[in-house]
């Protein structure tokens, strides 16, 4: 709509200073002879808009215009209030900032807005970790939001899986992700990506650094995921699952991108997939989860390691004289039907 679309105009020049007119459009999707006619109206309207030619031409609000309007819509506003996770903020040094901005932002609300703000908080909890992870230590966290936000350079201390396990690094932070309840930090040169929770010491070295001005975050992390994946996962395996089993929900192999081999359910129920895998060792540790719901087909490799620990097992649980038969004096399982 139209006035939705001079209000973004409005707050995109409020909260970014001077913007061309090609950007505007970039901005909000629509061409720039779009943007010719917003302006005029906003000037009509009796916003001080003012627009200068030249290579650093671009339109600007009058200094020191602000305006209170914030344009939220309902479903805006709830999103607004639904992003923000106190858990996160609170690990930042945040959490007192994040209620005081909140409290601000919901004061300024419509009644309605209001309204559906205080049913998102009350039915709506984020909680990013899983059911089984441990919460890691960060102590070091505020301060490297810190030197994130102020560009300063730190000296770490840092345990890494390879070895030498115990390393020391320069870092210029760029920025902080929350992956799966987890904290990674972003820093040049590189730049590489470090866990924050493996700092093991931290100094602020006093330097301030130059952040790139073309580092996009974002950008990063994705294009850092996809090409983790690429070299975490090297080899398959062809598994054949039992009826209603499911890698996804059974083992975290499942988490990968996984194919259907084409054969489809056989007569038996019984599923073959292949599965991208990481190692034999992980494959091994991961699958053998399963039990008797699975039967690994290939690599051979994979299949005889399984077929060694069963075996051991097996022997290892093989009835001793003295035992009960099975299933007497046995207790009933736990949370069955």
């Amino acid at each position: 709509m139209k006035s939705s679309r001079l209000v973004s105009i409005l707050l995109l020049l409020q909260t970014r200073g001077r913007m061309t007119a090609a950007q505007l459009a970039a901005e909000l999707e629509v061409s720039v002879r779009t943007v010719y006619r917003d302006v005029e109206a906003l000037g009509a309207a009796g916003v001080p808009l003012y627009g200068d030619a030249g290579h650093a031409g671009g339109y600007r609000l009058l200094d020191g215009y602000r305006t209170r309007l914030t344009g939220l819509t309902t479903e805006e506003a709830e999103a607004l209030f639904l992003a923000g996770a106190p858990g996160p903020a609170a690990q930042l040094g945040l959490g007192a900032v994040l209620a005081a901005a909140q409290l601000k932002v919901r004061a300024a609300l419509p009644a309605e807005l209001r309204g559906h703000a205080d049913r998102i908080s009350g039915r709506f909890h984020l909680d990013a970790p899983g059911w089984y992870a441990r919460g890691e230590e960060t102590p070091y966290l505020p301060a490297v939001a810190d030197a994130v936000w102020n560009n300063r350079v730190l000296d770490i201390a840092y345990r890494r899986w390879r070895t030498p396990t115990d390393v020391d690094r320069r870092l210029e932070p760029y920025g902080l992700v929350l992956k799966a309840g987890r904290w990674y930090v972003v820093a040049g040169p590189g730049p590489r990506t470090f866990r924050v929770d493996q700092i093991l010491r931290l100094t602020d070295s006093g330097e301030r650094f130059d952040r790139p001005d073309d580092f996009d975050l974002a950008a990063y992390w994705t294009a850092y995921q996809r090409d983790f994946h690429e070299r975490l996962y090297t080899a398959e395996a062809v598994v054949r699952l039992a009826p209603g089993v499911t890698l996804a929900r059974a083992t975290p192999v499942g988490d990968a991108v996984r194919k259907d081999t084409g054969e489809g359910a056989g007569a038996d129920g019984w599923t073959v997939v292949t599965v991208p895998v990481e190692s034999l060792e992980r494959a091994h540790d991961e699958l053998l989860r399963l039990g008797a719901d699975a039967e690994v087909l290939a690599p051979p490799e994979l299949r005889a390691r399984l077929a060694r620990t069963v075996t051991t097992l097996a022997a290892r649980y093989r009835a001793c004289p003295g035992d009960p038969p099975d299933g007497v004096g046995n207790p009933r399982p736990v949370g069955g039907d």
